[in-house]
């Protein structure tokens, strides 16, 4: 036990920005794990900076700003990361001009309003998929028939579920995909976690170096798999979605694994 926290330790040594999963990292749906604000305040103590990065695509920046600031935890909006954000880059990089059907909660349709974009519900020529608590048949329908006719799909976030209080899930993005997929057979490029696309924006975002970030979060396949075969270093820990069971069976391995960040606090 002593030998892995001195290689955990070690490996601190040069890691200066920590990017942190929201939902079963810092807290469980409106609950606030108790180590949170440790592990933030060990964080500034050692002149390191962190941020934080959520797949969840039902919610802007703003609403998660205020729901930290709720919390005790307050931090600027360059601090705050969405995978909403990295698709919003990708779009207006190579599919300026286009209009845009997208299902999602209000405030992931004026996300993409704000920043200039057009919401056609006739004959759009992209579908956006994004977490969405507000799904309704007829949405689903829509964008079934969209996407049978040809229209380029992408998805925000890959996640099959969305953990909440008391060991509970909720269907998430990737669970709505599948549906999707067996009506029209075809699955989206996801931009959220693992996308590579993420890496990329996390990297130019905290303006560090691959080796110097140590991303941090409960799931294998986003989380854990985003820093998959780069330098940055993966941290999983056992507070949200991931069980010691589904380590075992997984192709994708993290560098690091802890029960919880108030445990990589003592390590800092």
């Amino acid at each position: 036990m002593e030998t892995e926290k001195n290689r955990i330790r070690e490996i601190m040594k040069n890691i200066k920005v920590f990017v942190l999963d929201m939902d079963g990292t810092i807290y469980l749906g409106n609950d606030l794990f108790p180590y949170t604000h440790t592990f933030l305040d060990k964080v500034k103590q050692t002149s390191r900076e962190y941020y934080f990065f959520t797949n969840n695509s039902s919610k802007d920046i703003d609403t998660y700003i205020v729901k930290l600031n709720n919390m005790g935890i307050n931090i600027t909006k360059e601090q705050m990361m969405v995978s909403t954000h990295v698709i919003l880059r990708y779009l207006k990089e190579h599919y300026g001009g286009k209009t845009l059907y997208v299902v999602g909660t209000p405030a992931l349709v004026n996300e993409f309003k704000k920043h200039g974009w057009v919401i056609n519900e006739e004959n759009p020529d992209i579908v956006i998929l994004g977490f969405d608590t507000t799904l309704t048949y007829e949405k689903l329908s829509k964008a079934c028939h969209f996407i049978r006719n040809g229209a380029t799909y992408f998805g925000i976030n890959p996640d099959l579920n969305c953990p909440m209080e008391n060991d509970t899930f909720i269907p998430d993005c990737g669970s709505m995909a599948k549906l999707i997929e067996a009506s029209t057979g075809r699955y989206p490029e996801f931009f959220g976690k693992p996308s590579k696309r993420t890496l990329e924006y996390i990297i130019k975002e905290t303006g560090h170096k691959a080796d110097q970030i140590a991303i941090i979060g409960d799931r294998l396949y986003t989380d854990i798999a985003v820093a998959d075969q780069s330098d940055v270093t993966s941290i999983l820990v056992m507070s949200g979605e991931t069980k010691s069971k589904d380590v075992e069976k997984s192709e994708i391995k993290p560098d690091i694994m802890i029960d919880n960040i108030g445990v990589l606090a003592d390590l800092l």
